[in-house]
C-alpha cells in the first residue's frame, strides 16, 4: 500500500489539518486500515473494487462522506484495489460548513444529500478527474467554497483554543486555556462542545493519547515509563487505561 501525508495549501490550511492518500493497485489483496481517535472529523473520498466497510458497524460507505469524531476504534475493511483520500478537518468547521450538530455524528458518519448542487458538482468533477492531484484540487475547491460562504459564522476563538491544545499535546489545563482566551470556564466548555462535539477535557485527552500513540509507533522511547511521563500521564496504570480506551488494546499488545 502507498501512503502519503500531504500538507494542505495555505488557502485551506485554516480548516484542513492534513490530507491523507491511501492507494493499492493489487486486486487480490484484503486490506484493514485501523482508525483511532485523533480529535478531528474528516471528509473521505473512496474508490474501491468491492466497496469499503466500516467495522465494527458493518456499514458499507458511499463514495464521498463525512465522518465525525472517532472516539472508539474502528477499522476500514477493503477487498481489492482501492484509492482513499481523507481531508482531516479542524473540528470547529463541522457545524458551520455542513449545518450539522457535531455531537450527533461522534463515532458515526454523515451522508451528503446527492441533490445538493455543491455535492452534484463534486461528484461530477471527481468522476471526470484523471489523477489524485486533480481529485485533491476538486475537494479543496469545494471546502474553500464552503469557507467563503460561511466564514463569518465560524468560531475562530474556539479554533484558537483547539490550537493551544494541539500545541501543548493536551497537557495544559483547560482553565488556563480558557483564561488565555478571556473566557470563563463554563462559556469555553459550552462553546467548545457546540462547535466540536467534544468537551475541551475530552478533546485534550484524545490529543494526549495521540501524542503517546505517535511516540509508541515510531519507538521513540527506551521504556514505557518514558511515554507515561513525557505525555503527562499520572502513572503507568493511567496511561494503560487511556490507551486501551482508545485502541481496545494495552500498549504492550498494540506493539505486537
Amino acid at each position: 500500500m502507498n501512503y502519503q501525508n500531504i500538507v494542505p495549501e495555505d488557502s485551506i490550511s485554516l480548516f484542513v489539518k492534513n490530507i491523507w492518500v491511501f492507494e493499492n493497485g493489487d486486486k487480490n489483496i484484503h486490506t484493514t486500515l485501523p482508525f483511532f481517535a485523533d480529535g478531528c472529523p474528516g471528509l473521505m473520498f473512496q474508490q474501491t473494487d468491492h466497496g469499503l466497510v466500516v467495522k465494527p458497524h458493518d456499514k458499507k460507505m458511499p463514495e464521498v462522506f463525512l465522518y465525525g469524531q472517532t472516539i472508539l476504534p474502528i477499522e476500514l475493511e477493503i477487498s481489492g484495489a482501492f484509492l482513499i483520500i481523507v481531508f482531516q478537518l479542524y473540528p470547529y468547521v463541522l457545524k458551520t460548513f455542513f449545518d450539522i450538530q457535531p455531537q450527533s455524528i461522534n463515532d458515526n458518519c454523515y451522508y451528503f444529500d446527492d441533490t445538493e448542487e455543491d455535492i452534484k458538482w463534486l461528484k461530477k468533477q471527481l468522476e471526470l478527474s484523471k489523477s489524485n492531484f486533480d481529485k485533491i484540487e476538486i475537494i479543496s475547491k469545494l471546502l474553500l467554497r464552503y469557507f467563503e460562504k460561511k466564514k463569518e459564522n465560524l468560531d475562530f476563538e474556539i479554533r484558537q483554543g483547539i490550537e493551544y491544545i494541539f500545541q501543548t499535546k493536551g497537557q495544559e489545563s483547560i482553565r488556563s486555556i480558557a483564561s488565555k482566551l478571556k473566557f470563563n470556564i463554563r462559556t469555553f466548555e459550552r462553546r467548545f462542545l457546540t462547535e466540536t462535539g467534544l468537551t475541551p477535557k475530552q478533546f485534550a485527552k484524545i490529543i494526549q493519547f495521540q501524542a503517546s500513540l505517535d511516540q509508541l509507533t515510531v519507538k521513540d522511547y527506551e521504556k514505557h515509563t518514558d511515554i507515561v511521563y513525557e505525555n503527562g500521564f499520572s502513572d503507568q496504570s493511567h496511561f494503560i487505561k487511556v490507551f486501551k480506551a482508545f485502541t481496545g488494546k494495552t500498549p504492550k499488545s498494540f506493539e505486537k
